[in-house]
């Protein structure tokens, strides 16, 4: 319950943030001793992370979550086991029509966390819900369904942006 109450006080952006300088490449190869033993036996890990990655002003603990959160969904959409890839790069910010209004602190340069899994994929029916707060497609008692809405509300909050690509059998 400890755990469902702080997703649903971060997914509400009551939250309090402790934003420092990290390194995202050192947050994700902290995590990947506790991964591999959270994935299971039939779950490969592989960490693709660029080096040239520079440091980003972010809450390493919400991070973290994110990363957690998305991980573990990939690997709930393997049953059967199969290969997860994290990877980490430097992307350029989408350019937008009139960035001098809402848009203006955008920096140029974003960090792409991307998970890819070798699942079962989704419908577009599935895909157009998954970040609906308590939507699961996970049986009862497996999951709030918070996951992917909290990955959106933290991501969302921080300036960035949360992309889906997924079809059956992908």
């Amino acid at each position: 319950s400890a755990e469902l109450t702080k997703q649903l006080l971060a997914y509400g952006r009551r939250q309090v943030t402790r934003k420092s300088v990290v390194d995202p490449g050192e947050l994700v190869r902290g995590l990947e001793s506790m991964l591999k033993s959270v994935l299971g036996p039939g779950v490969s890990l592989t960490l693709e992370l660029a080096p040239d990655v520079g440091p980003i002003e972010v809450d390493p603990a919400q991070f973290e979550q994110v990363a957690i959160n998305l991980i573990l969904n990939a690997r709930d959409a393997m049953p059967e086991g199969g290969t997860l890839t994290v990877r980490l790069s430097e992307t350029d910010a989408p350019k937008t029509a009139g960035a001098a209004g809402a848009h203006a602190s955008v920096p140029s340069r974003l960090v792409r966390l991307s998970v890819s899994d070798t699942g079962h994929g989704m419908d577009e029916e599935t895909r157009a819900r998954i970040f609906e707060p308590f939507f699961t497609t996970k049986e009862l008692g497996k999951g709030t369904g918070l996951g992917l809405a909290f990955v959106q509300g933290l991501v969302s909050q921080n300036g960035g942006a949360v992309r889906v690509t997924s079809a059956p059998q992908k």
